[in-house]
C-alpha cells in the first residue's frame, strides 16, 4: 500500500515552520544581592539570524550560557529585551528548542520513547505521523539499530544524537545547543560533527550555537559573536564564509585560518584582561602588542 504523501514525508505533516529571527538588545544581566551583585552581562547586542547557525564563542565564564537562557526563556534580563520575530520571549516555548551540554535523556525510556515524549505530551503529533516522523529522525541520526535501547546502552554520541532528534521532532523554530559535544572523545566529536551538518545543512533552521572550541564554531556556524570577559559584551562578529556542505578539510584552507586567527587574538586580550584586571591589564595588553 502506498502512503500518503504527508505520510511518507512526515516532515509536511505539519506546517513547515519558517526560520526565526531572534534579536537581544541591551541586554544586562547579574546575580546576587545588591551588596555583592556578579554583572555577568552588561549591554549585549547582537542578532540571530534566520537560517544561519550562529555560533557564541567567549572566555570561559564569560555568561554564554546565561545567554542560552535567556533565549530559551528560562530566564529574563534584568534590562534589554530578547524578541523573535519582533515578539518578547516571556518564557519557555516548544518553538525554541535546547540541547545542553549534558545529557536530558529519560533513563527508563528508550530512544524511541525519548524521542516522541514532547509530542505525545503536547498531544500535536500522534499516531502514524509521531511514529513516522520518530523513525525518520531516528533513521536520520544513525540511531535505528538502537531504538529500542535505554540511555545507560547508548554511548555519549549516540546519546548526543538522540537529545538532537528529540530535539528536531518537535519541529523547532530556533534550534539552540550549549556546548552539546563537550566531553566527548575525538572520533565521536567529528562523527558528531558531520551528523549535525548534514542535519542543519538540509534543516536550515535558525541556530544558536555554544562552544569554546574555535575549530569547532568555525566548521559549523556562518558567524561567529565573540565575547568580552565577565560582565560580557560583544568584542566581534565574524562571518564565517566557507561553502556548504562543509567538511573538516576547509579547516586547513587560508580563510579558516584568518578567521581563527582573528577570534585567537580577540580572546587572548580577554584572558590577559582577565588574568591581570584592571589598569594593569591595558599595560600588560600594551607590553604584549609592541612586543608581536
Amino acid at each position: 500500500m502506498t502512503l500518503p504523501d504527508t505520510l511518507n514525508r512526515p516532515e509536511l505533516a505539519k506546517d513547515a515552520a519558517a526560520p526565526a529571527r531572534m534579536e537581544l538588545r541591551g541586554i544586562a544581566k547579574g546575580y546576587g544581592e545588591p551588596w555583592e551583585r556578579t554583572e555577568v552581562l552588561d549591554r549585549l547586542d547582537f542578532d540571530i539570524e534566520p537560517g544561519k547557525l550562529t555560533v557564541l564563542v567567549g572566555p570561559s565564564g564569560c555568561g554564554k550560557s546565561t545567554i542560552v537562557n535567556l533565549v530559551a526563556g528560562y530566564d529574563r534580563p534584568d534590562t534589554g529585551k530578547v524578541m523573535i520575530d519582533g515578539r518578547p520571549v516571556r518564557g519557555p516555548a516548544h518553538e525554541r528548542m535546547v540541547v545542553f551540554q549534558e545529557s536530558a535523556l529519560i533513563p527508563w525510556q528508550t530512544t524511541y520513547e525519548n524521542i516522541v515524549f514532547g509530542p505525545r505530551l503536547r498531544g500535536d503529533l500522534s499516531g502514524v505521523r509521531l511514529r513516522l516522523a520518530a523513525e525518520q529522525l531516528i533513521d536520520r541520526v544513525g540511531l535505528a539499530d538502537f531504538r529500542d535501547k535505554y540511555p545507560a546502552q547508548l554511548s555519549g554520541g549516540m546519546q548526543r544524537r538522540a537529545e538532537l532528534a528529540r530535539a528536531l521532532i518537535n519541529n523547532p523554530r530556533v534550534m539552540i545547543l550549549d556546548e552539546p559535544f563537550r566531553g566527548l572523545d575525538a572520533m565521536s566529536r567529528q562523527l558528531m560533527h558531520a551528523a549535525f551538518l548534514g542535519l542543519f545543512e538540509a534543516e536550515k533552521r535558525t541556530g544558536l550555537f555554544v562552544t569554546s572550541e574555535l575549530d569547532e564554531a568555525i566548521l559549523l556556524g556562518d558567524r561567529l559573536i565573540v565575547l568580552s570577559n565577565q560582565p560580557a559584551r560583544v568584542r566581534a562578529v565574524i562571518d564565517v564564509s566557507l561553502p556548504r556542505p562543509r567538511s573538516t578539510a576547509m579547516l586547513d584552507s587560508a580563510e579558516a585560518y584568518e578567521i581563527k586567527r582573528a577570534a585567537m587574538e580577540l580572546l587572548h586580550e580577554e584572558a590577559l584582561r582577565s588574568f591581570v584586571g584592571g589598569s594593569q591589564a591595558s599595560d600588560l595588553l600594551l607590553a604584549h602588542t609592541r612586543r608581536r
